[in-house]
């Protein structure tokens, strides 16, 4: 299950080194506007402690964490959604990702220049968020003219849903609040979904701060804002210091939790990142483990058995049978395979079975 996290936010904010820490690549980093235009892509690794405990236990040929996909978008100005700097490929590429990103300066720092002069995070935040409600607005008010008419004439059920929930978007959006911060039914999330609208996707806001605060930023007034923001706009908040995400990916694992320690932090950025990022999407990982390969993979909460067995391959879902399954915690507290199927704890789930975290599977099937 490919998922994309687009990193976003106005010119020098930290976005390049962010995404230069979280995928250790080598992405430009410059401190001027539009550095980044195309795209950079990185997929990394989602850190789980379960899979290091399997590994342990089974001895595998190969070890496959899960993975989490993250884009960083070029940066953006007012007037994107008229075409102004980059806003366009901005926004084209926005729009396929599942989730955005959007970093915010939260430091003062005259060395590095901000595009609009001055150190205002709920400033850059507004300045995206009209941007990416102007291209909302733009797709519907395109659509509404074409099925007006089939909508008032209530001939046609599925043009009055979807007609009434884009006059309640576009009613929102004039007021400046975002389609993810309404309340919709199943329905008219199934609706919306076809219009892959900006506004409607999961937000995660990055507060960038200083090295010397990330241990306590308490005192932060720009963190503080931006979480109120988060609160209101049903958002979440991160906190890191980009520039110590950069330093803990050149480490080696032994040298980087001992950073970290001198640091008072327990987990990176990226850790929280991801985590924070899953919460929000609505994602969980159950795993598969063998002699042959332990693997975490990822699903939707509220995912079947057999939806999950499709993920590792279509075939597995068509030909689903049962599911032999065990949870991480049963089989890790019984030490083996083997003691825990002595124990009972192994159970044969059927097609109706929602799969929970932490689930550990092995599908029968047959074609």
């Amino acid at each position: 299950m490919g998922l994309t996290a687009g990193i976003v936010g106005l010119p020098n904010v930290g976005k390049s080194t962010l995404f230069n820490a979280i995928t250790k690549a080598k992405v430009l980093a410059a401190n001027y506007p539009f550095a980044t235009i195309e795209p950079n892509i990185g997929v990394v690794e989602v850190p789980d402690e379960r899979i290091d405990v399997l590994t342990e236990m089974y001895k595998p040929k190969k070890t496959i964490y899960t993975t989490f996909e993250f884009r960083d978008i070029a940066g953006l100005v007012k007037g994107a959604s008229k075409g102004e700097g980059l806003g366009n490929q901005f926004l084209s590429h926005i729009r396929t990702c599942d989730a955005i990103v959007q970093v915010v300066r939260c430091f003062d720092d005259s060395n590095v220049i901000h595009v609009d002069g001055s150190i205002d995070p709920l400033r850059d935040i507004e300045t995206i968020m009209i941007e990416l409600i102007f291209a909302d607005m733009e797709v519907i008010e395109k659509r509404l003219p074409k099925i007006r008419k089939r909508a008032e004439l209530k001939l046609d059920k599925e043009a009055v849903i979807e007609y009434d929930i884009l006059i309640k978007c576009n009613e929102a959006l004039k007021d400046q609040k975002p389609i993810r911060a309404l309340e919709l039914s199943k329905d008219e999330e199934k609706v919306i979904k076809n219009f892959s609208f900006l506004t409607a996707k999961p937000m995660v806001y990055v507060c960038n701060v200083s090295d010397d605060e990330l241990s306590d930023y308490s005192n932060n007034d720009y963190v503080t804002k931006v979480k109120e923001l988060g609160d209101v706009n049903n958002s979440k908040t991160v906190v890191i210091s980009a520039k110590i995400e950069q330093e803990l990916g050149e480490l080696e694992p032994e040298e980087r939790e001992m950073f970290m320690e001198e640091l008072g932090i327990n987990r990176s950025g990226l850790d929280e990142l991801v985590a924070v990022s899953y919460d929000l999407l609505g994602l969980k990982t159950f795993l598969t483990a063998g002699p042959q390969e332990v693997r975490a993979w990822t699903f939707r909460n509220g995912m079947k058995a057999p939806e999950c067995a499709g993920i590792i391959h279509s075939d597995f879902q068509k030909g689903f049978i049962r599911a032999e399954t065990i949870s991480y915690e049963d089989l890790i507290k019984a030490g083996s395979e083997a003691k825990a199927k002595e124990n009972g704890k192994f159970r044969l789930e059927g097609k109706d079975y929602v799969a929970k975290d932490g689930d550990v599977f092995h599908f029968r099937f047959n074609l």
